[in-house]
């Protein structure tokens, strides 16, 4: 599909000439027709890094420059901003997912992308930063990161992922950097589960998370992160927890009538809590891991692509034959 070439039209705007792009599962959604009224011929993605290519008055970049987005677009100078809450900034919008999260703005699978309030949401890529590594900067890999970070996971934890996909199987990686002594994924995918075992994990499946944790050696998991999004794995999380273990739900939720174990929830003392991932707030140090050589998200990439082949992607990827893409542009 043919569209027009972005302009800036604010001062603080860049437009960006896309050199990597990936599909996330959220991209899933509009293209199964998930979301009634998003607009047809809407540009996806929200996951890329490349190279500024047109500047505004008020951004601090210049062209040439190698740069990636955060997925959240937020102003950057409101009180919810300044405290860290970018995605509940007012101005807050998600690339390529129409009225979805705030206003409009095409997506990075395309040749050319404007980045609103470019000052806040562009960040440089290091030199020693591919830009494939970058685009997992801009969302899965910062959105891992921080699912970690808000479930405190502390050396010696027991830790429990449920969804290995690519923010589940970052968590993961992200659980042991932090010191976790034992990560436990679980997934209904068999692909799935053998490839966290070749990251070194435990694998199992959902119905037996629970049974594998709560042995005569153990009392579950002291921090579980759930990266699905679904009623069902937020259930299997709350039911893998220790007590007083806290669940963080990384996945996005719709549903209006969770089945919630309360009953256990309060035996068990648990804590739950619910994160968006703020790749803006976080990217700093998501960075310096891949720099210092502790995390590299390329390792999750299963398939890379050209930009031309995106349609075959979006099929395969749908079809779960593949695992993460990448579009080179």
């Amino acid at each position: 599909m043919d569209v027009a070439e972005p302009l800036v039209r604010h001062p603080r705007d860049v437009v960006v000439r896309v050199t990597r792009s990936a599909i996330c599962g959220t991209d899933l959604h509009p293209y199964r027709g998930e979301l009634p009224g998003f607009a047809e011929g809407t540009v996806m993605g929200h996951e890329f890094a490349g190279v500024v290519h047109e500047v505004g008055d008020e951004a601090p970049f210049r062209a040439g420059e190698r740069v990636f987005a955060s997925d959240v677009v937020a102003c950057g100078r409101c009180v919810r901003c300044r405290r860290g809450w970018h995605y509940q900034c007012p101005e807050v919008g998600l690339f390529g997912y129409d009225t979805v999260v705030g206003a409009s703005l095409p997506g990075g699978q395309a040749e050319f992308v404007r980045v609103p309030f470019a000052d806040v949401v562009l960040e440089r890529t290091p030199d020693d930063v591919s830009d494939e590594q970058a685009v997992f900067v801009g969302d899965v890999l910062s959105t891992a990161y921080a699912a970690v970070s808000d479930a405190a996971v502390t050396p010696g934890d027991t830790v429990a992922v449920v969804g290995a996909g690519p923010v589940g199987l970052l968590a993961a990686v992200c659980a042991s950097v932090a010191g976790a002594a034992r990560v436990v994924l679980a997934d209904p995918v068999p692909e799935r589960r053998e490839r966290a075992a070749d990251h070194g994990f435990e694998a199992v499946e959902p119905g037996a998370l629970s049974a594998v944790l709560h042995t005569g050696a153990a009392d579950g998991a002291e921090r579980v992160i759930e990266a699905v999004g679904s009623d069902a794995a937020l259930v299997c999380a709350l039911h893998a927890a220790a007590v007083h273990g806290t669940v963080v739900a990384v996945g996005v939720h719709h549903s209006a009538a969770t089945p919630f174990p309360a009953g256990l929830s309060f035996a068990r003392e648990l804590t739950l809590r619910f994160c968006v991932g703020d790749p803006i707030r976080l990217r700093d140090r998501v960075l310096a891991l891949i720099r210092a050589g502790r995390v590299d998200p390329a390792t999750v990439v299963s398939h890379r692509l050209s930009l031309d082949e995106a349609p075959l992607a979006y099929r395969a990827f749908d079809r779960q034959e593949i695992f993460k893409a990448i579009l080179i542009h």
